[in-house]
């Protein structure tokens, strides 16, 4: 699961004009990790300004991407829950790699100061005092802007054009594929989604039938 949730970042970050690379190719299951191995993908944007100010909001999209000239990457996935303040300040692994010394390796690596550290989750809370506590906590942590899957799969699936065929990626030939049998619109996916049939109108009740009048 965790190369497909890798697969949509890199996908997302090359469609916003990112030069994308995956620092290591082994997964470290028995020990922790190493500071040079808290950094899931390195990117670099060569059409951004070198020396602009990072986007003020913590929940970036393409938008505030454009103006990051390059970045280190962690991927947290993990679809199936909400990353609510508790979780967080339990979980240090999903930080870690914006700690200092992860920073200075990644530099080494990217031969670039200052890089952005963009955090990719599932999702955030949906209550606004929830989310809010969960991106201040995520700031104190030196993080500086959070993707979503769910707005990154949307930025992708509106760009593709199903009269192409994306041969050379398969996550977008699937969305092609799906918006193109009318799958995927409208923000959303409605997988084999049958049509509603109409309730019949109920019928009236037969009318009582006339007693004969009596002689």
């Amino acid at each position: 699961m965790a190369s497909v949730d890798e697969w949509i970042v890199r996908e997302y970050l090359e469609t916003q004009g990112f030069l994308v690379r995956q620092p290591r190719k082994y997964q470290v299951m028995a020990r922790a990790k190493g500071v040079h191995e808290e950094v899931d993908l390195l990117a670099v944007n060569p059409s951004a300004r070198t020396n602009g100010p990072l986007p003020k909001g913590r929940v970036w999209s393409g938008v505030e991407l454009a103006r990051v000239p390059c970045a280190i990457i962690a991927i947290r996935g993990w679809h199936s829950g909400k990353f609510t303040p508790h979780m967080l300040e339990k979980s240090p692994d999903i930080y870690r790699f914006a700690q200092p010394d992860s920073v200075r390796a990644a530099q080494a690596e990217l031969g670039m100061p200052n890089p952005a550290k963009i955090l990719c989750l599932g999702d955030l809370p949906a209550v606004r005092e929830q989310r809010a506590e969960a991106l201040a906590f995520l700031k104190s942590r030196g993080i500086d802007g959070v993707l979503l899957y769910r707005p990154m799969l949307l930025e992708l699936a509106e760009r593709i054009d199903v009269k192409k065929a994306y041969d050379k990626s398969d996550l977008l030939q699937i969305l092609r594929i799906l918006k193109n049998y009318d799958l995927l619109k409208s923000g959303q996916i409605d997988l084999f989604k049958m049509p509603r049939r109409r309730k019949a109108a109920a019928r009236a009740p037969d009318a009582t039938p006339k007693l004969p009048s009596a002689d």
